[in-house]
């Protein structure tokens, strides 16, 4: 089974920086493509960004401008670059993965949390004004 393992979470004053990082177990950098989703109190999770094995990305456009999805593939690690926060970004940020073995995956139809099969524990972050 895939297993993803988060870390980097913690509290940010609005305007600061954040980077999540996600290690994943049971995959390649080949065939794991990744999206991280977040969960604010009272809201329902949503999408903030995408990354396949080519590397093409896709974001939230809540997010667009200000995070980064990369990856790094000899050690199958996935990373949110948050820039300039803003206390609407505080929410739990989970890493997702999902077994996809050709053609891009991330596109213009953002993906969905129903489209990936594997998910991390879980991060806060929380960023204050």
């Amino acid at each position: 089974q895939v297993q993803l393992v988060e870390s980097g979470g913690g509290s940010v004053q609005a305007g600061g920086s954040l980077v999540l990082s996600c290690a994943a177990s049971g995959c390649t950098y080949s065939n794991c493509c990744m999206g991280w989703f977040r969960q604010a109190p009272g809201k329902e999770r949503e999408g903030v960004a995408c990354i396949d094995s080519a590397g093409y990305t896709s974001y939230a456009d809540s997010v667009k401008g200000r995070f980064t999805i990369s990856k790094d593939n000899a050690k199958v690690t996935f990373y949110l670059q948050m820039n300039s926060l803003k206390p609407e970004d505080t929410a739990i940020y989970y890493c997702a993965a999902v077994l996809v073995y050709g053609g891009r995956w991330c596109g213009p139809r953002f993906r969905g949390p129903n489209e990936y099969n594997y998910w991390g524990q879980g991060t806060q972050v929380t960023v204050s004004s």
